[in-house]
């Protein structure tokens, strides 16, 4: 079976990791140690964790209405919104 691989760009450095299906960018970033902001715990409500997909945006469950009440823009997600099904880029936005 296919692992989905995740690419997060950080300050200009990519970082590839394999995951599971179904995870979220955040859950992902947080078992790996990357440095994804959730304030409000990963309940959709802050948008710290606001990121812009590169590539791989058919591999994302599609955006739903509280993504859109946090304003995450054209090609942009909300990382403990975004389930992964496939292979994704992500690049971190600053906070």
């Amino acid at each position: 079976m296919h692992m989905p691989k995740v690419t997060f760009i950080v300050n200009g450095k990519e970082q590839t990791v394999e995951t599971e299906g179904g995870k979220t960018l955040l859950e992902i970033a947080q078992a790996h140690q990357i440095p994804m902001e959730a304030s409000c715990g990963g309940n959709g409500f802050c948008a710290t964790c606001k990121c812009k997909i590169q590539k791989g945006q058919e591999n994302l469950n599609p955006r739903n209405d509280r993504e859109e009440a946090m304003g995450a823009g054209e090609g942009e997600r909300l990382g403990c919104q975004a389930s992964v099904q496939g292979d994704v880029t992500v690049e971190l936005l600053p906070a």
